[in-house]
């Protein structure tokens, strides 16, 4: 038989945030994938869970998506990904693959899980659900998402004016993920509708490494990749 496939949500950032199934899975497989930008980095799915249990039992299964536009990169590295996890099932053993968040929101899981089905639809796939950064930051920020009727956007950051504009315009709440790539676009969209003081930007919620900016501060400023931005009318 071969081994389950586990998408495991293990949070915005701060380990006490992993669900108890999730730090059980975690505990229990003998095999655990988490995504990495290059072969020299840890992968931020993996710096969460790296207290959580005894590595020295544990097989670490690196996986490299690297962070490019490029179609033909990224189909050999999710090819390779794919390849590389089917050989630990296929020999019986369990797999969990990490993702910061929840596995099935903006996630690698997400790719990995479809490309499984495709090439062994016989593996069994589980899914661990997990508190995602748009929770994270509404509980860190102490703002309410969404309340009676409201209708809420989670939408990833672009750099089309019009675009940005209609989803502030139609929505009562609206979170930009990876925002750093048109911060200074939605900022200028929120100073034309006079909404400036509405949005709050956070970065690697809910972790060490966490930062709560006042929008002030923004100018100028380039980013991390993990930063997300509220906007609550």
């Amino acid at each position: 038989m071969t081994g389950t496939l586990y998408g495991v949500g293990v949070g915005p950032g701060d380990p006490e945030l992993v669900t108890l199934k999730a730090a059980r899975i975690l505990r229990e497989v003998p095999v655990i994938a988490f995504p990495k930008k290059s072969q020299d980095a840890a992968g931020y799915a993996f710096q969460i869970i790296s207290g959580l249990f005894s590595q020295e039992d544990k097989e670490m299964l690196g996986l490299v998506f690297p962070m490019t536009k490029n179609k033909e990169v990224l189909a050999d590295h999710w090819n390779m990904a794919v390849e590389q996890v089917w050989q630990k099932l296929q020999s019986g053993r369990d797999v969990a693959f990490v993702t910061e968040g929840d596995p099935l929101l903006y996630s690698t899981f997400i790719y990995l899980m479809s490309l499984m089905k495709e090439r062994a639809p016989e593996v069994r796939i589980e899914v661990i659900p997990g508190i995602s950064s748009v929770n994270g930051a509404a509980a860190r920020l102490q703002l309410p998402l969404a309340d009676g009727d409201d209708h809420v956007a989670v939408i990833p950051a672009g750099n089309d004016y019009e675009a940005v504009k209609k989803a502030i315009e139609e929505h009562d709440c609206v979170i930009f993920i990876k925002v750093a790539k048109a911060k200074d676009l939605i900022l200028k969209v929120l100073r034309d509708l006079d909404l400036i003081d509405r949005a709050r930007v956070v970065t690697k919620v809910t972790s060490e490494e966490e930062k709560i900016w006042s929008i002030d501060e923004l100018e100028g400023v380039q980013l991390e990749y993990l930063s997300l931005m509220v906007v609550r009318k």
